[in-house]
């Protein structure tokens, strides 16, 4: 997007493609009224109350609908905004944009509502990119996190930290330009200001794993020979049969997956049976090496083989192939089984449910071990580079305080601090930065 386009009047379709109940269509801009105008049968509209009429191409009528009017600035984007409602379905939305794009619009970019939002100061730029986490949340838990962003917790919380370095940097500029008048501030003052900016951002590091967990998910793979229960463990734990079960060795050729939500998104794989014998078939060689490349993929890898004919040299050679992963040994079948357990060894029969609720707990404590909460700050990968660079700063302004080095050369560091912690609300950011941030928004949004 460049400047030129930023200011012209842009529309998209607002909902997802397909049959509803209802799509929208979003309009915004400075001849956003104008157009509509031109497309629906009653005019002077009043901004903030909602009109039932009929969007027109010239003498035809369209669709039924109701229209929202905003007014500049009280809108999501900050400029004049209208929302046709219509009735659902691909054809009508979309015979409603083309005349709204007839009559004077441009198709809007990804994210450019909320790039707009964000440019006409509606919202900082952590709320900006919440916006996005909410809207690709892959579990209720998440969403809920995201809403706190959207709210203003960690832009807050940056302003804060923000406010009291820039607080020490005056005092120490004020000291340095006004040698006569102000006196230059303590070092261990210093020293105190910088640790508790310092811990005020490791405090929201601290979750940064958790954070990206949430986001991206846990990939998790259940791998042994064939007939050892895979599929039936698969299925167990979606409730539901996904995948076919029987007797046959290689009964499942490809890797299947479906996602669950344990307070993060859960990719659960169902693979092949890995075997090397005469037998293997050229479509079941293939489902055995998308095996393997799973287990490389995996954030963990559950080994499940048969208790009740015990681990033999097959099994354990898919274990070799597992015992550098985070992964989880399984003894399936233990309804048939009467020996001794071995300790480290999770005991399972998909058939009776033994052992299930407690491997669910303990695939939990093992993919991702925290409370939710317990996460006060959900960050992305840019915002938490923005911090760990803001800290590194601090760190050398502390270190140098401790040796009393010139306070002059100390705010150049504390300078760097804060231009890291503006970048993370978008006080100050490059046009690379922001582009990158809304083009993975979906249009319309």
């Amino acid at each position: 997007m460049n400047i030129i386009q930023e200011f012209d009047t842009i529309a998209a379709i607002a909902t997802p493609i397909g049959t509803g109940g209802v799509g929208v269509i979003r309009i915004s801009g400075d001849k956003c009224f104008e157009i509509v105008d031109k497309i629906y049968s009653k005019h002077n509209l009043e901004a903030g109350k909602i009109s039932h009429g009929w969007i027109i191409d010239g003498d035809k009528k369209i669709d039924e609908v109701i229209l929202l009017p905003f007014k500049n600035p009280h809108s999501y984007t900050g400029e004049d905004v209208a929302e046709i409602h219509c009735h659902g379905g691909i054809n009508v939305v979309r015979n409603i944009l083309d005349t709204v794009l007839k009559n004077g619009a441009r198709m809007a970019e990804r994210g450019e509502f909320t790039k707009r939002a964000f440019l006409n100061k509606k919202m900082d730029l952590s709320q900006a990119e919440a916006v996005a986490d909410l809207i690709h949340a892959k579990t209720r838990d998440f969403a809920k996190q995201s809403v706190k962003n959207l709210s203003g917790v960690l832009g807050q919380k940056i302003k804060e930290i923000r406010g009291d370095i820039f607080n020490v940097l005056s005092k120490i500029v004020a000291g340095i330009d006004f040698p006569d008048e102000v006196v230059e501030p303590e070092y261990s003052y210093l020293i105190d200001e910088f640790q508790k900016a310092i811990d005020k951002i490791d405090n929201i590091l601290s979750s940064a794993n958790s954070s990206n967990i949430m986001r991206q998910g846990i990939k998790i793979a259940i791998v042994g020979k064939p007939n050892v229960g895979k599929s039936s463990l698969f299925n167990t734990l979606l409730n539901v049969e996904r995948a076919i079960v029987t007797d046959i060795a290689g009964t499942t050729r490809d890797v299947l997956k479906e996602t669950l939500d344990w307070d993060v998104a859960i990719t659960l794989i169902d693979t092949a049976g890995i075997r090397d014998n005469d037998e293997v078939g050229k479509v079941e060689e293939i489902g055995i090496e998308y095996s393997k490349q799973s287990v490389e993929e995996a954030d963990l890898v559950l080994f499940l083989y048969d208790a009740s004919s015990g681990m033999n040299e097959d099994d354990k050679i898919i274990l070799e192939l597992v015992k550098d992963k985070n992964h989880l040994v399984i003894a399936n079948k233990v309804d048939l089984y009467k020996g001794q357990r071995i300790n480290g060894v999770h005991y399972l029969s998909t058939v009776t449910k033994e052992g299930l609720d407690e491997l669910k707990k303990k695939i939990k404590e093992t993919a991702y071990n925290f409370s939710l909460e317990d996460t006060e700050f959900v960050t992305n990968n840019r915002q938490q580079d923005c911090l760990e660079k803001c800290r590194t700063s601090l760190m050398l302004a502390l270190d140098a305080s401790k040796d009393h080095q010139l306070q002059d050369l100390i705010s150049i560091d504390v300078k760097s601090a804060l231009l890291y912690l503006d970048e993370i609300t978008g006080e100050v950011i490059t046009d690379e930065i922001l582009n990158n941030i809304f083009d993975h928004f979906c249009i319309g949004k």
